[in-house]
């Protein structure tokens, strides 16, 4: 079984319990709904779909909410579209009808673009640089020619837009999301920690706690990355988007710096677009794809993800399947012994948990333990054990199936429900218990961490070396 986690999006090309059944089978342990596309009634009936199907194979599975954020688009462009050389001027207006230019219905863009940004269209097909800023139009040059057609989304890396991350179709979303109780929420457009803090504060006020992982595809987001990643629970490296607001010569260091950001405090992250892309039209990957996918999982991602690979492509299962088998072989290479060091260099910040989490992987290579089982209620414990990345099989063991289904993107964390308890002496049975029925031999050994008392959430201060 593959240690990493794999996270899939689910659309036409997937919206079937057959073929959700045999993607679970083939490795799927997030599924992500992504709300740029389709309505609520599809996005319930897809969700009881996942859980009915979930529940009936006997699999752990976490489903992702997938924010659309807010779109800049441009408005109508005449019928057939414009064809555009390098050093055309064109002209933006946000006001519609206006003959000689084009139609931008983003006023607060145009106020905030300066003469030298630049506005990407589309995927990068066509580019303008801002020339001159007048009342309430920007007099722009082609830079990258190509045909502008209506309606293609606008990116302008660089420029602080006074807007907020959830747009009012969000919002409505959001509403569905927690009526639902998505396991994850992730969120578009983050560019500072007052964007999470919003989230955060709107849940609060609808009683919900979903966990949120970040989008990192803003160049804002990248200025501030830490203070994201501290105040989010994981990140998403958007490497689509933000291919597009960074050179893209400079992306594969990006996604390294994101990836060992979370991995330095142990909050999942996840490696996504484009990954398998050729699977949309094809059984078989690239050799380029196939390489992309083992560098992310080399460099410590917790989770790589399908996008519409899975969504709309013809071989979803196949996808899938392909990410299991690449991570399965990945991981028989995996440097486990870089790992082991950066551990000891970690184990100096005075944390009692670092220190449980980083002592536990120790112990368990020097007894030859069958795996480190951490009773955890949050999930936190068990997080901070996989942030080190072990040989040793990680069990998590906890009462909430919530928790189960969070930890189905962590990596190498496994989940095993067990009934509800408080006491220490009641703790270490049932997580004893747990693993005997999971099938450990008697005889082996285990090595068990906890929080004592239990119920004090991210208190990790008891470990045990146990005899199945």
């Amino acid at each position: 079984m593959a240690r990493t986690k794999i996270v899939a999006t689910i659309g036409p090309g997937s919206a079937h319990p057959e073929t959700i059944r045999r993607m679970l089978a083939a490795g799927m342990t997030v599924a992500r709904v992504n709300f740029s596309h389709g309505d609520h009634a599809a996005h319930t009936k897809t969700v009881a779909m996942l859980r009915e199907v979930a529940k009936t194979e006997g699999k752990i599975l976490a489903i992702l909410g997938d924010l659309q954020g807010p779109k800049l688009r441009l408005g109508h462009v005449k019928a057939g579209g414009m064809m555009l050389a390098p050093g055309d001027e064109i002209v933006l207006t946000p006001r519609p009808g206006q003959p000689a230019m084009i139609h931008l219905p983003h006023p607060d863009l145009i106020a905030a673009a300066m003469p030298g940004n630049r506005l990407v269209i589309g995927d990068g097909e066509v580019e303008f640089t801002v020339a001159e800023k007048r009342s309430d139009t920007l007099r722009c040059l082609v830079t990258v020619g190509g045909l502008l057609e209506s309606r293609k989304g606008v990116n302008a890396p660089g420029v602080d837009l006074p807007i907020s991350c959830l747009s009012e179709k969000d919002l409505i979303d959001l509403e569905l999301i927690c009526e639902l109780d998505f396991d994850y929420i992730a969120l578009s457009f983050v560019r500072t920690v007052y964007d999470i803090q919003e989230l955060r504060d709107i849940m609060e006020s609808k009683k919900r706690q979903i966990p949120i992982i970040a989008k990192i595809e803003k160049s804002e987001a990248i200025d501030n990355l830490l203070a994201i990643r501290d105040a989010a629970d994981g990140l998403m490296v958007a490497r689509g988007d933000l291919g597009i607001e960074m050179p893209p010569q400079e992306l594969p260091l990006l996604q390294k710096r994101i990836i060992a950001a979370c991995n330095q405090v142990g909050k999942p992250v996840i490696t996504a677009t484009q990954m398998l892309q050729s699977m949309v039209e094809h059984p078989r990957p690239t050799r380029a794809e196939a390489s992309d996918v083992a560098n992310a999982i080399l460099d410590g991602t917790d989770a790589v993800m399908l996008s519409g690979e899975t969504a709309t492509g013809k071989y979803p299962v196949e996808s899938v399947m392909m990410m299991k088998q690449i991570a399965e072989n990945i991981e028989h290479a995996f440097p486990y012994d870089q790992w082991r060091d950066r551990r000891t260099a970690a184990l100096l910040t005075g944390s009692v948990t670092e220190a449980i989490g980083g002592a536990s992987c120790s112990i368990a290579e020097e007894v030859d333990a069958a795996a480190i089982a951490s009773a955890t209620l949050s999930g936190y414990t068990a997080q901070q054990i996989a942030r080190f990345r072990p040989r040793i099989p990680i069990v998590a063991v906890s009462p909430s199936a919530y928790t189960q289904r969070r930890l189905a993107l962590v990596w190498g964390v496994e989940t095993l429900l067990v009934p509800d308890f408080t006491a220490t002496d009641t703790m270490l049975e049932e997580t004893a218990r747990a693993l005997r029925n999971s099938g450990l031999e008697a005889g082996r050994r285990v090595v068990i961490t906890a929080g004592v008392p239990f119920r004090k959430s991210g208190h990790t201060n008891l470990i045990k070396v146990h005899t199945i």
